[in-house]
Protein backbone atom coordinates (compact mmCIF):
# COMPACT_ATOMS: atom_id res chain seq x y z
CA UNK A 1 0.00 0.00 0.00
CA UNK A 2 1.27 3.25 -0.93
CA UNK A 3 1.34 6.18 2.25
CA UNK A 4 -1.29 8.40 1.24
CA UNK A 5 1.31 11.48 2.57
CA UNK A 6 4.55 12.79 1.80
CA UNK A 7 7.23 12.23 4.78
CA UNK A 8 8.40 15.29 6.27
CA UNK A 9 10.92 13.86 8.38
CA UNK A 10 14.37 13.23 6.92
CA UNK A 11 15.62 9.88 8.28
CA UNK A 12 19.76 10.44 9.68
CA UNK A 13 21.07 7.34 8.19
CA UNK A 14 24.15 6.26 6.52
CA UNK A 15 23.12 3.91 3.26
CA UNK A 16 24.12 0.97 1.67
CA UNK A 17 23.66 0.91 -2.05
CA UNK A 18 23.21 -2.02 -3.86
CA UNK A 19 22.06 -3.32 -5.69
CA UNK A 20 6.62 -13.91 -34.01
CA UNK A 21 8.96 -12.11 -36.11
CA UNK A 22 7.18 -9.61 -38.05
CA UNK A 23 9.44 -6.43 -38.79
CA UNK A 24 12.35 -7.82 -37.17
CA UNK A 25 15.83 -6.96 -39.22
CA UNK A 26 18.07 -9.47 -40.10
CA UNK A 27 21.47 -8.32 -38.73
CA UNK A 28 24.68 -10.40 -39.57
CA UNK A 29 26.93 -12.04 -36.42
CA UNK A 30 30.03 -10.84 -36.30
CA UNK A 31 31.62 -13.85 -34.71
CA UNK A 32 35.08 -12.66 -33.51
CA UNK A 33 34.50 -9.16 -33.38
CA UNK A 34 34.88 -6.64 -30.40
CA UNK A 35 36.47 -3.74 -31.31
CA UNK A 36 34.82 -0.79 -31.31
CA UNK A 37 32.38 -0.84 -34.35
CA UNK A 38 32.78 2.69 -36.38
CA UNK A 39 29.21 4.41 -36.44
CA UNK A 40 27.75 6.44 -33.95
CA UNK A 41 26.19 5.84 -30.91
CA UNK A 42 22.87 3.25 -31.09
CA UNK A 43 24.49 1.21 -34.22
CA UNK A 44 22.92 -1.86 -33.88
CA UNK A 45 25.58 -4.42 -34.52
CA UNK A 46 23.89 -8.06 -34.10
CA UNK A 47 21.21 -10.02 -33.57
CA UNK A 48 20.31 -13.23 -31.95
CA UNK A 49 17.00 -14.95 -30.64
CA UNK A 50 16.93 -15.10 -26.77
CA UNK A 51 15.66 -18.37 -25.27
CA UNK A 52 17.30 -18.36 -21.80
CA UNK A 53 15.56 -17.22 -18.70
CA UNK A 54 15.69 -13.35 -19.76
CA UNK A 55 13.19 -14.15 -22.42
CA UNK A 56 10.06 -12.37 -21.17
CA UNK A 57 6.96 -15.42 -21.55
CA UNK A 58 4.55 -12.60 -22.48
CA UNK A 59 6.57 -11.22 -25.27
CA UNK A 60 5.80 -12.32 -28.90
CA UNK A 61 9.73 -11.93 -29.72
CA UNK A 62 12.82 -11.82 -27.76
CA UNK A 63 16.15 -11.14 -29.13
CA UNK A 64 19.62 -10.70 -27.80
CA UNK A 65 20.94 -7.07 -29.62
CA UNK A 66 24.98 -5.96 -29.46
CA UNK A 67 24.54 -2.26 -30.13
CA UNK A 68 27.68 0.54 -30.01
CA UNK A 69 27.22 3.39 -27.14
CA UNK A 70 29.53 5.89 -25.06
CA UNK A 71 31.51 4.54 -21.85
CA UNK A 72 33.57 6.31 -19.57
CA UNK A 73 35.67 9.17 -20.36
CA UNK A 74 33.88 8.90 -23.97
CA UNK A 75 35.02 6.27 -25.27
CA UNK A 76 32.89 4.12 -27.87
CA UNK A 77 32.45 0.68 -26.38
CA UNK A 78 29.87 -2.40 -27.49
CA UNK A 79 27.26 -2.95 -25.16
CA UNK A 80 24.93 -6.44 -25.37
CA UNK A 81 21.18 -6.46 -24.12
CA UNK A 82 18.00 -7.42 -24.48
CA UNK A 83 14.57 -6.51 -26.52
CA UNK A 84 11.21 -7.66 -25.82
CA UNK A 85 8.57 -7.20 -28.51
CA UNK A 86 4.75 -7.19 -27.49
CA UNK A 87 2.20 -9.65 -28.81
CA UNK A 88 -0.68 -8.29 -31.33
CA UNK A 89 -0.33 -5.21 -34.06
CA UNK A 90 1.63 -2.11 -32.55
CA UNK A 91 -0.28 1.40 -32.29
CA UNK A 92 -0.02 4.54 -34.50
CA UNK A 93 3.46 5.62 -33.74
CA UNK A 94 4.76 2.11 -32.97
CA UNK A 95 5.35 0.78 -29.42
CA UNK A 96 6.37 2.46 -26.48
CA UNK A 97 9.50 1.64 -24.72
CA UNK A 98 10.51 0.97 -21.30
CA UNK A 99 14.44 0.86 -21.16
CA UNK A 100 15.04 -0.84 -17.94
CA UNK A 101 18.02 -0.08 -15.94
CA UNK A 102 19.02 -3.52 -13.55
CA UNK A 103 20.18 -3.49 -9.83
CA UNK A 104 23.51 -4.36 -8.86
CA UNK A 105 23.94 -8.23 -9.84
CA UNK A 106 28.01 -7.72 -10.08
CA UNK A 107 31.29 -7.21 -12.35
CA UNK A 108 31.94 -10.58 -13.38
CA UNK A 109 30.29 -10.90 -17.18
CA UNK A 110 28.43 -14.38 -15.87
CA UNK A 111 26.47 -11.70 -14.29
CA UNK A 112 25.22 -9.86 -17.03
CA UNK A 113 21.43 -9.97 -17.11
CA UNK A 114 21.39 -11.55 -21.02
CA UNK A 115 23.24 -14.78 -20.12
CA UNK A 116 20.71 -15.70 -16.92
CA UNK A 117 19.42 -19.29 -16.68
CA UNK A 118 17.30 -20.52 -14.00
CA UNK A 119 20.08 -21.88 -12.04
CA UNK A 120 22.37 -18.68 -12.96
CA UNK A 121 24.71 -16.81 -10.48
CA UNK A 122 22.27 -13.87 -10.69
CA UNK A 123 19.20 -15.72 -10.96
CA UNK A 124 18.16 -15.00 -7.30
CA UNK A 125 17.49 -11.26 -8.12
CA UNK A 126 16.96 -11.30 -11.87
CA UNK A 127 14.00 -13.43 -11.61
CA UNK A 128 12.19 -10.45 -9.88
CA UNK A 129 13.09 -7.95 -12.49
CA UNK A 130 12.16 -10.54 -14.92
CA UNK A 131 8.94 -11.14 -13.59
CA UNK A 132 8.31 -7.27 -13.35
CA UNK A 133 9.72 -6.76 -16.90
CA UNK A 134 6.94 -9.13 -18.44
CA UNK A 135 3.92 -7.29 -17.01
CA UNK A 136 5.07 -4.28 -18.77
CA UNK A 137 5.15 -6.16 -22.05
CA UNK A 138 2.09 -7.93 -21.36
CA UNK A 139 0.88 -4.16 -21.29
CA UNK A 140 1.80 -3.40 -24.54
CA UNK A 141 5.52 -1.71 -24.14
CA UNK A 142 8.82 -3.10 -25.90
CA UNK A 143 10.82 -3.49 -22.96
CA UNK A 144 14.66 -3.46 -23.67
CA UNK A 145 17.11 -3.70 -21.04
CA UNK A 146 20.79 -2.84 -21.24
CA UNK A 147 24.03 -5.19 -20.07
CA UNK A 148 25.75 -1.98 -19.30
CA UNK A 149 29.12 -0.94 -20.23
CA UNK A 150 31.65 -4.57 -19.50
CA UNK A 151 29.32 -6.92 -18.58
CA UNK A 152 29.24 -9.70 -20.95
CA UNK A 153 31.44 -7.59 -23.10
CA UNK A 154 34.96 -6.58 -23.42
CA UNK A 155 36.88 -4.16 -20.56
CA UNK A 156 35.58 -4.00 -16.55
CA UNK A 157 32.05 -2.82 -15.94
CA UNK A 158 32.10 1.01 -13.79
CA UNK A 159 29.43 -0.12 -11.98
CA UNK A 160 27.17 3.23 -10.56
CA UNK A 161 28.79 5.22 -12.80
CA UNK A 162 25.87 7.48 -13.96
CA UNK A 163 27.07 8.69 -17.75
CA UNK A 164 27.66 5.62 -18.90
CA UNK A 165 25.00 3.74 -17.51
CA UNK A 166 22.17 6.80 -19.20
CA UNK A 167 23.95 6.01 -22.45
CA UNK A 168 23.67 2.72 -22.54
CA UNK A 169 19.90 3.12 -20.93
CA UNK A 170 19.27 4.99 -24.20
CA UNK A 171 21.41 3.76 -27.04
CA UNK A 172 19.44 0.37 -26.73
CA UNK A 173 16.58 2.32 -27.57
CA UNK A 174 17.62 3.25 -30.79
CA UNK A 175 19.12 -0.13 -31.84
CA UNK A 176 15.92 -1.69 -30.89
CA UNK A 177 14.11 0.25 -33.28
CA UNK A 178 16.54 -0.62 -36.13
CA UNK A 179 15.46 -4.07 -34.82
CA UNK A 180 12.51 -3.57 -34.84
CA UNK A 181 10.20 -1.21 -36.95
CA UNK A 182 7.47 -1.36 -35.04
CA UNK A 183 9.06 -0.25 -32.22
CA UNK A 184 8.37 3.90 -31.73
CA UNK A 185 10.69 6.97 -30.23
CA UNK A 186 8.60 7.68 -27.34
CA UNK A 187 10.26 5.51 -24.84
CA UNK A 188 10.56 5.93 -20.80
CA UNK A 189 13.26 4.83 -18.43
CA UNK A 190 13.23 2.76 -15.38
CA UNK A 191 15.27 0.91 -12.87
CA UNK A 192 15.93 -0.44 -9.50
CA UNK A 193 18.56 0.21 -7.36
CA UNK A 194 21.62 0.46 -9.24
CA UNK A 195 18.86 0.63 -12.45
CA UNK A 196 17.09 3.63 -10.17
CA UNK A 197 20.14 5.51 -10.10
CA UNK A 198 21.12 5.41 -13.65
CA UNK A 199 17.24 6.03 -14.48
CA UNK A 200 17.70 9.42 -12.46
CA UNK A 201 21.15 10.12 -14.69
CA UNK A 202 19.13 9.26 -17.68
CA UNK A 203 16.25 11.78 -16.49
CA UNK A 204 18.81 14.55 -16.24
CA UNK A 205 20.86 13.75 -19.81
CA UNK A 206 21.91 17.49 -20.76
CA UNK A 207 21.69 16.31 -24.73
CA UNK A 208 19.77 13.67 -25.81
CA UNK A 209 19.31 12.19 -29.50
CA UNK A 210 16.76 13.60 -31.51
CA UNK A 211 15.40 9.68 -33.09
CA UNK A 212 14.14 9.23 -29.72
CA UNK A 213 11.57 11.32 -27.32
CA UNK A 214 12.78 10.50 -23.43
CA UNK A 215 9.28 11.19 -21.92
CA UNK A 216 9.81 10.64 -18.21
CA UNK A 217 11.59 7.99 -15.63
CA UNK A 218 10.76 5.69 -12.87
CA UNK A 219 13.26 5.18 -10.22
CA UNK A 220 12.95 2.39 -7.71
CA UNK A 221 14.88 2.56 -4.53
CA UNK A 222 17.63 4.46 -6.58
CA UNK A 223 21.11 4.15 -4.85
CA UNK A 224 22.74 6.87 -3.40
CA UNK A 225 25.03 7.89 -0.44
CA UNK A 226 27.40 5.05 -1.86
CA UNK A 227 30.56 6.61 -1.12
CA UNK A 228 30.01 5.97 2.62
CA UNK A 229 29.97 2.21 2.01
CA UNK A 230 33.82 1.92 2.32
CA UNK A 231 34.40 4.18 5.44
CA UNK A 232 31.25 2.34 7.40
CA UNK A 233 32.91 -0.85 6.30
CA UNK A 234 36.00 0.09 8.03
CA UNK A 235 34.78 1.23 10.96
CA UNK A 236 32.52 -1.93 11.24
CA UNK A 237 29.33 0.41 12.35
CA UNK A 238 26.27 -2.19 12.63
CA UNK A 239 25.37 -3.28 9.45
CA UNK A 240 28.54 -3.11 7.75
CA UNK A 241 28.55 -7.15 7.24
CA UNK A 242 25.60 -6.72 5.02
CA UNK A 243 27.00 -4.29 2.75
CA UNK A 244 30.18 -6.48 2.09
CA UNK A 245 28.97 -7.47 -1.07
CA UNK A 246 28.02 -4.43 -2.67
CA UNK A 247 31.71 -2.99 -1.48
CA UNK A 248 33.68 -5.64 -3.47
CA UNK A 249 31.45 -4.52 -6.38
CA UNK A 250 32.27 -0.90 -5.87
CA UNK A 251 36.20 -1.46 -5.58
CA UNK A 252 36.02 -3.64 -8.92
CA UNK A 253 33.75 -1.53 -10.62
CA UNK A 254 35.49 1.73 -9.57
CA UNK A 255 38.71 0.80 -10.75
CA UNK A 256 36.93 0.18 -14.10
CA UNK A 257 35.95 3.77 -14.30
CA UNK A 258 39.18 5.07 -12.65
CA UNK A 259 42.48 2.67 -13.30
CA UNK A 260 44.39 4.09 -10.22
CA UNK A 261 41.72 3.44 -7.71
CA UNK A 262 43.29 -0.39 -7.39
CA UNK A 263 41.37 -2.66 -5.06
CA UNK A 264 44.34 -4.14 -3.99
CA UNK A 265 46.15 -1.79 -2.76
CA UNK A 266 43.10 -1.14 -0.24
CA UNK A 267 42.54 -4.49 0.85
CA UNK A 268 44.19 -7.20 3.26
CA UNK A 269 45.49 -10.59 1.93
CA UNK A 270 42.59 -12.12 3.38
CA UNK A 271 39.82 -9.93 1.43
CA UNK A 272 42.22 -9.92 -1.72
CA UNK A 273 40.76 -13.55 -3.26
CA UNK A 274 37.30 -11.55 -2.84
CA UNK A 275 38.34 -9.15 -5.08
CA UNK A 276 39.29 -11.50 -7.65
CA UNK A 277 35.92 -13.54 -7.14
CA UNK A 278 33.93 -10.20 -7.93
CA UNK A 279 36.02 -9.83 -11.22
CA UNK A 280 35.57 -13.06 -12.76
CA UNK A 281 32.91 -15.43 -11.34
CA UNK A 282 30.96 -14.35 -8.14
CA UNK A 283 27.99 -12.29 -8.76
CA UNK A 284 26.01 -10.51 -5.55
CA UNK A 285 24.28 -13.71 -3.98
CA UNK A 286 27.70 -15.63 -4.12
CA UNK A 287 29.58 -12.67 -2.87
CA UNK A 288 27.22 -12.67 0.18
CA UNK A 289 28.45 -16.30 0.68
CA UNK A 290 32.26 -15.68 0.44
CA UNK A 291 32.21 -12.95 2.77
CA UNK A 292 30.23 -14.26 5.49
CA UNK A 293 33.21 -15.48 7.56
CA UNK A 294 35.26 -12.35 6.65
CA UNK A 295 35.10 -10.07 10.12
CA UNK A 296 34.85 -6.23 8.61
CA UNK A 297 37.99 -5.17 10.39
CA UNK A 298 40.17 -7.52 8.10
CA UNK A 299 38.38 -6.14 4.66
CA UNK A 300 40.66 -2.97 4.78
CA UNK A 301 44.58 -2.90 5.53
CA UNK A 302 45.13 -0.47 8.73
CA UNK A 303 47.17 1.89 6.47
CA UNK A 304 44.49 2.19 3.41
CA UNK A 305 43.70 5.49 1.87
CA UNK A 306 39.90 5.67 1.16
CA UNK A 307 39.63 9.34 -0.11
CA UNK A 308 40.38 9.25 -3.93
CA UNK A 309 37.51 6.01 -4.12
CA UNK A 310 35.25 8.16 -1.68
CA UNK A 311 35.89 10.89 -3.81
CA UNK A 312 35.01 9.17 -7.06
CA UNK A 313 32.03 7.42 -5.80
CA UNK A 314 30.79 10.78 -4.57
CA UNK A 315 30.87 12.14 -7.97
CA UNK A 316 28.57 9.06 -9.01
CA UNK A 317 25.97 10.15 -6.77
CA UNK A 318 22.25 11.23 -7.72
CA UNK A 319 22.25 14.39 -5.50
CA UNK A 320 23.07 17.36 -7.07
CA UNK A 321 21.52 16.05 -10.72
CA UNK A 322 19.23 18.21 -12.80
CA UNK A 323 16.17 16.01 -14.46
CA UNK A 324 14.95 17.26 -17.07
CA UNK A 325 12.04 14.78 -17.64
CA UNK A 326 9.27 14.19 -15.27
CA UNK A 327 10.40 11.06 -12.64
CA UNK A 328 8.27 9.04 -10.24
CA UNK A 329 10.96 8.23 -7.15
CA UNK A 330 9.02 4.89 -5.16
CA UNK A 331 10.52 3.28 -1.76
CA UNK A 332 9.50 0.66 -0.55
CA UNK A 333 9.11 1.47 3.43
CA UNK A 334 10.95 -2.15 4.79
CA UNK A 335 14.02 -1.32 2.52
CA UNK A 336 17.12 -2.23 4.66
CA UNK A 337 19.52 -1.99 1.59
CA UNK A 338 18.39 1.45 0.08
CA UNK A 339 16.90 2.86 3.49
CA UNK A 340 13.69 5.38 3.24
CA UNK A 341 15.36 8.38 4.66
CA UNK A 342 18.19 8.44 2.14
CA UNK A 343 16.02 8.50 -0.75
CA UNK A 344 13.71 11.20 1.34
CA UNK A 345 17.47 12.85 0.86
CA UNK A 346 17.71 12.29 -2.71
CA UNK A 347 14.03 13.72 -3.25
CA UNK A 348 14.38 16.59 -1.07
CA UNK A 349 17.96 17.90 -3.19
CA UNK A 350 16.23 17.00 -6.47
CA UNK A 351 13.41 18.59 -6.06
CA UNK A 352 15.61 22.02 -5.52
CA UNK A 353 15.90 22.22 -9.32
CA UNK A 354 13.82 20.46 -11.09
CA UNK A 355 9.43 20.34 -9.37
CA UNK A 356 7.97 17.76 -11.41
CA UNK A 357 9.04 14.60 -9.06
CA UNK A 358 6.28 12.31 -7.40
CA UNK A 359 7.61 10.28 -4.36
CA UNK A 360 5.43 7.42 -3.67
CA UNK A 361 6.28 5.53 -0.58
CA UNK A 362 4.93 1.84 -0.27
CA UNK A 363 4.25 0.31 3.29
CA UNK A 364 5.70 -3.04 4.24
CA UNK A 365 7.54 -3.14 0.94
CA UNK A 366 11.36 -4.94 1.13
CA UNK A 367 13.98 -3.56 -1.31
CA UNK A 368 13.38 -6.31 -3.69
CA UNK A 369 9.59 -6.83 -3.11
CA UNK A 370 9.26 -3.45 -4.47
CA UNK A 371 9.36 -3.80 -7.67
CA UNK A 372 5.94 -6.09 -7.62
CA UNK A 373 3.83 -3.85 -5.16
CA UNK A 374 4.67 -0.66 -7.29
CA UNK A 375 3.91 -1.94 -10.90
CA UNK A 376 0.50 -0.60 -10.60
CA UNK A 377 1.48 2.92 -9.66
CA UNK A 378 4.24 2.81 -12.04
CA UNK A 379 2.10 1.92 -14.82
CA UNK A 380 -0.32 4.00 -14.34
CA UNK A 381 2.12 6.98 -14.07
CA UNK A 382 3.58 6.48 -17.19
CA UNK A 383 0.46 6.06 -18.80
CA UNK A 384 -0.80 9.37 -17.65
CA UNK A 385 2.04 10.96 -19.21
CA UNK A 386 1.37 8.81 -22.06
CA UNK A 387 -2.05 11.02 -22.94
CA UNK A 388 -0.41 14.13 -21.86
CA UNK A 389 -1.84 14.83 -18.12
CA UNK A 390 0.54 16.07 -15.78
CA UNK A 391 1.11 13.44 -12.49
CA UNK A 392 1.10 15.50 -9.29
CA UNK A 393 4.18 17.19 -7.75
CA UNK A 394 5.47 16.09 -4.31
CA UNK A 395 8.53 18.80 -4.54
Amino acid sequence: MRSARRRTAVLATAAITLAGTAGIVAVPAQAGDHGVPPGHRGRLLDSDPLTNAAALPSAAVNRKITYTSEGVGGTRITVTGTVAIPEGEAPRGGWPVLSWAHGTTGTADVCAPSADTADGPAHDYLAYTERYLDKWVAEGYAVVQTDYEGLATPGGHPYMNGVSQANTVTDIVRAARRLDRRIGRDWFAAGHSQGGQAALFTAAQRRTPQDVRLKGSLALAPGSFMSQTPGYVKAGLPGARGALPFLFVMLTGSQAADPSLVPEDLVTERAAPLVRATRTSACTAQLRELSADLPTEDVFRPDADLAPLETYLRSQEPIGLNLKVPTFVLQGMDDAEVTPGATDQVVTDLCKRYSGITYGMFDGADHRGLMDVSFEEGLNYVQALRTGRTPPSDC
